[in-house]
């Protein structure tokens, strides 16, 4: 079994060395800017741990690792535009950057790149790879029109963002495992018990990301603190203050987010005593350890031997306890 930082090490040694094309330059500069951002490489390391963990060859599983990588940092390219968000990882978004026109079409052309490195595997896995690939990627539109229809509604309960945050989120991390289990030919029962494990580590992981956005700090995230709350979503915080907050407090809550009047600071404060009076901090950590124990239930039923799964173990842990 590999280390992850062997696995990180690989992949960004093969992730560095890939030539991106260069005409129409306007078209793949943004591109390159984008992927030259960095960030976590959370889903390629899962996929190549997924593979790993099954006996499988890492260079075998490098391509669709790299094609998971370049449709996450697509959907992060169009998230910032409906977003409206203008700093990600550090740095001005591509449509702050450039303009909306070559936002837009470089995210188009990167959705175009992840298909064609994820079907870069072996021909005997391809169909299963790319129709688990094409309903991930068609559940992840999904759960961002969600997104955006929730700051429109005012009937959001619990268990719809919890929906949402499944297809935008969670299915990603899930699908990356599974497909390095089947590059692996991982038997069916485990390599559905491996998306499993992920689809429950990535709901941990986006409530982590909820609570991170509110308590955070700017300079660890590379983005600014509360954009959830200054963009009107209705978060689990948010949806957990409201369903246990007193009628003045709840209005407050509402008027908080809706007012385009208030300052963005003001949004902030405002909403964050909110929360402090109603422990939502403590309310959502509980909620992140629930899931994450059901994720190590299914780890557990894998049926491969429990050193093999150390560093899925390790990783998973890492990602849940992130600095505030």
């Amino acid at each position: 079994m590999f280390s992850i930082q062997y696995l990180k090490e690989q992949f960004e040694s093969a992730f560095l060395n890939v030539k991106w094309l260069s005409e129409p330059f306007t078209l793949y500069q943004p591109i390159d800017y984008t992927l030259s951002l960095g960030g976590k490489r959370i889903r390629p390391l899962l996929l190549l741990l997924g593979n790993d963990l099954f006996g499988g060859k890492t260079d075998t599983a490098i391509m669709p690792a790299i094609g998971i990588e370049i449709f996450h940092n697509f959907t992060l390219l169009h998230d910032d535009i409906m977003d409206r968000a203008a700093i990600r990882r550090g740095k001005e978004t591509v449509y702050k950057k450039w303009d909306l026109n070559t936002a837009i079409l470089s995210g188009d052309t990167m959705f175009a790149l992840a298909y064609d490195y994820t079907s870069k595997v072996n021909p005997s896995h391809l169909q299963e790879v790319l129709e688990l690939f094409t309903k991930t990627a068609r559940q992840v539109c999904e759960g961002q029109q969600y997104d955006m229809d929730f700051e429109h509604r005012d009937d959001v309960r619990i268990k719809d963002y919890l929906h949402m945050i499944r297809l935008k989120t969670a299915v990603l991390l899930a699908c990356s495992l599974k497909i390095g289990a089947i590059l692996a030919n991982a038997s069916r029962e485990n390599a559905d018990n491996l998306y499993l494990f992920g689809l429950n580590l990535g709901m941990a992981f986006q409530l982590q990301d909820d609570l991170l956005d509110i308590y955070g700090k700017e300079e660890k995230l590379g983005k600014e603190i509360g954009g959830d709350i200054v963009s009107g979503k209705k978060t689990y915080l948010f949806l957990k203050a409201m369903e246990i907050a007193g009628t003045e407090e709840q209005t407050l809550l509402v008027d908080s987010l809706t007012d385009p009047t208030l300052a963005q600071v003001e949004k902030i404060t405002i909403v964050k005593e909110i929360y402090g009076h109603l422990r939502i901090k403590e309310i959502t950590e509980k909620e992140i350890e629930n899931y994450f124990v059901c994720a190590l239930d299914f780890l557990d039923k894998i049926k491969v031997p429990d050193e093999n799964k150390s560093e899925l173990k390790l990783l998973a842990t890492s990602l849940l306890h992130r600095q505030f």
